[in-house]
């Protein structure tokens, strides 16, 4: 076995973990800042944590659906699990990017 490929949801999860690093790694910038730099900091980072907490709400809703379906029929869903799957990545490459330039803008 020449390394495990990650499912769909453990890059998402992946994804996800890391954007909590950066949030910490913004808390600990916005604690080292003054002034308006800080308040500046600290507005993102209310953002960042909303826009987590609701992918990541998102995230856990969608997986349970696709858990539950699949389980139910998994014969029948198996190939168009696959289409699905790849919007879904797509979608969370999308939201990381977005993260990034977020992050870079601090």
């Amino acid at each position: 076995m020449a390394g495990h490929k990650k499912s769909g949801f453990e890059e998402v999860e992946s994804l996800l973990q890391d954007i909590g690093t950066k949030i910490e790694q913004l808390i600990e910038k916005a604690a080292d800042a003054g002034g308006d730099a800080k308040v500046e900091l600290e507005k993102k980072i209310r953002d960042l944590r909303e826009r987590k907490t609701t992918v990541e709400e998102e995230f856990k809703k969608g997986k349970s659906k696709v858990e539950t379906l699949y389980n139910s029929k998994k014969t029948e869903i198996e190939p168009n699990l696959k289409k699905s799957q790849k919007h879904f990545k797509n979608a969370f490459k999308q939201l990381g990017e977005a993260f990034k330039v977020l992050i870079k803008k601090t």
